[in-house]
Parts: structure tokens; C-alpha cells; sequence
């Protein structure tokens, strides 16, 4: 189920370069779809019909705020893939947990070790090689590259929300209300950038769907779901292989074959987060 999890969220980056459309439109399908599959799972559920009537209304706020930037996050990061590589761009989204540990040390009042700090020190080093890297290939690629970064910026919110959150709301139910949040702000953005949603053909439609299946719930809820199973350092060092398996995929599929710079920066940003990752979770145990 890992292997077919990281397949999963690996084909993320790939349909979306198949997708005609706007990218705001294209993760508005995306999420709407996730929504209309979910619906029937969640809402037939009694304890989860019965903890939504009891929300209060600062959970639903918070979830609400959520589900914001998440909108913000696929509406970036599916534009960053119009500009720049796919190994680039998923490689610079995987550095979220950096940023939610600074954000968690900001807002928070969490504290980082001199081997937490070491680790965001490499990542940064790592971002900083494939910028210069494609700084090489036009002014269109770093651009992509800032808004991988404002992508990756964008979930660490999001994640720290549902850090807050979530100590009082199930999962599912946190879920659900970000995904529909997240929904109605896409279609607004679609609406605000004059972005019709069947004005560019069945392609961001079916391409929505594939990423509603693929990436979502064969994705990251299965994910969640290995975590009864596996230990949380092992389940997020699998998600470290999406990079890898996306950037072999576009070699193939579109010709993106990664300069030697490239490649040495996406080395010391996986292998920063990684090991940012296990100092974490040697903390939590010790904790």
C-alpha cells in the first residue's frame, strides 16, 4: 500500500501537465471530484453527522482559513508546473515541513535544535543549487521554481492549522470541511480570473478526476491510513520518493531530463528533510 501510495501522489505533477486548462480550473475539478467521491463515505456515517452539528464556530473558522490555503497551495503549485521542470518543482514542494517548523517556532513559541537548524540550512543550500540551475533555462523557470516555493509555503499553513484544529476535530470531519472550503475558493478564483470551467474541453474534467483518485484518496489517504501500520518517520520518508518517481516518469513522458546541479540540489533537499524528519520524530518520542 506504500508503493501504491507514493505511485499515487507521484502521477500528481503528471496529469497536471496533461491538463488544458487554467490551473486554477484544473484543481477545482480535482477537488470537487475528491468531494463528490467522499460525500457518501462521510456523510454516511452517524458519529460524523453528529460531530458536524456540534462544530463550534471557531473550528469552523480555523477549517474554513484551512481550506484557504490549500486552494492557494494547488492553484500555485499546478501554475509552477506550467514554468518549470517537474523535478524542480515537486523536489522545492517537498520542503513544506521546513517551513512548518519554522512556522511552528514562530507563531507557536516551538523551538529548533542546532540539528533541526543544520537540516533547513541544507534544504535551503539544496533550493538554492536548483534555482541557480535553472536560472540557466530562462526567467521561466526560476519564476516556476518561487512558485513551487510559494506553494510548499502555502501547505506548511495549512498544516499547522489542522495541527490546531484537529486536537479538538476527527479527521474526517477537519478533512471534509477543508476539501469543501477549498473547492468553493478554487471556483472563486476561476470566477474572479474569468476562467469558465467546461471552456477548455473534457481534459481538465477527466485530469481532475485522475487527481481526485490518483493522488487524493490513493494517495494521501492512503497515507493516513499506513499509519496504523507504519511509524510516521517511515511514512513521511516514503512521501520523499514522490521527486524521485515524478522526475523519472517526466524524463520519459516529456523529455525533462535534469541537469547534474539539479540533481545535486534535489539530493541535499530530500536528504535534508529526511533528516529533519527523524530529528522530529526522535524529539516527539523523547517527549
Amino acid at each position: 500500500m506504500i508503493v501504491v501510495g507514493v505511485i499515487g501522489i507521484s502521477l500528481s505533477s503528471i496529469f497536471v501537465k496533461y491538463s488544458a486548462a487554467p490551473s486554477a480550473v484544473t484543481a477545482a475539478f480535482r477537488l470537487l471530484w475528491t468531494v463528490i467521491l467522499m460525500t457518501p463515505v462521510v456523510l454516511g456515517k452517524r458519529e460524523v453527522r453528529r460531530e458536524f452539528s456540534q462544530l463550534d464556530i471557531k473550528s469552523l473558522l480555523l477549517s474554513a482559513l484551512s481550506g484557504l490555503f490549500l486552494a492557494i497551495h494547488f492553484a500555485v503549485w499546478f501554475e509552477s508546473l506550467r514554468h518549470t521542470s517537474v523535478a524542480s518543482s515537486t523536489t522545492i514542494v517537498c520542503t513544506e515541513v521546513i517551513w512548518v517548523s519554522l512556522g511552528f517556532c514562530l507563531f507557536m513559541k516551538g523551538r529548533l535544535s542546532g540539528k533541526a537548524i543544520f537540516a533547513i540550512a541544507v534544504t535551503l543550500v539544496g533550493s538554492a543549487f536548483i534555482a541557480y540551475a535553472d536560472s540557466f533555462t530562462g526567467t521561466s523557470h526560476l519564476y516556476g521554481d518561487m512558485l513551487a516555493l510559494i506553494a510548499a509555503v502555502a501547505v506548511a499553513v495549512y498544516m499547522l492549522i489542522g495541527r490546531a484544529v484537529r486536537a479538538k476535530v476527527s479527521t474526517t470531519v477537519y478533512t471534509y470541511t477543508v476539501y469543501i472550503v477549498c473547492a468553493l475558493s478554487l471556483l472563486a478564483m476561476c470566477f474572479i480570473g474569468g476562467y469558465g470551467l467546461f471552456d477548455y474541453g473534457i481534459s481538465a474534467i477527466i485530469v481532475g478526476l485522475l487527481l481526485a483518485v490518483f493522488s487524493t484518496i490513493l494517495g494521501h489517504s492512503i497515507f493516513s491510513w499506513c499509519l496504523k501500520f507504519f511509524s510516521p518517520s517511515f511514512v513521511s520518508a516514503s512521501k520523499l520518493c514522490e521527486p524521485v518517481v515524478a522526475a523519472i516518469l517526466a524524463i520519459f513522458l516529456f523529455g525533462e531530463l535534469p541537469s547534474l546541479l539539479q540533481i545535486l540540489g534535489s539530493l541535499l533537499i530530500l536528504g535534508g528533510v529526511y533528516y529533519y524528519s527523524v530529528i522530529e520524530r526522535k524529539s516527539q518520542n523523547t517527549d
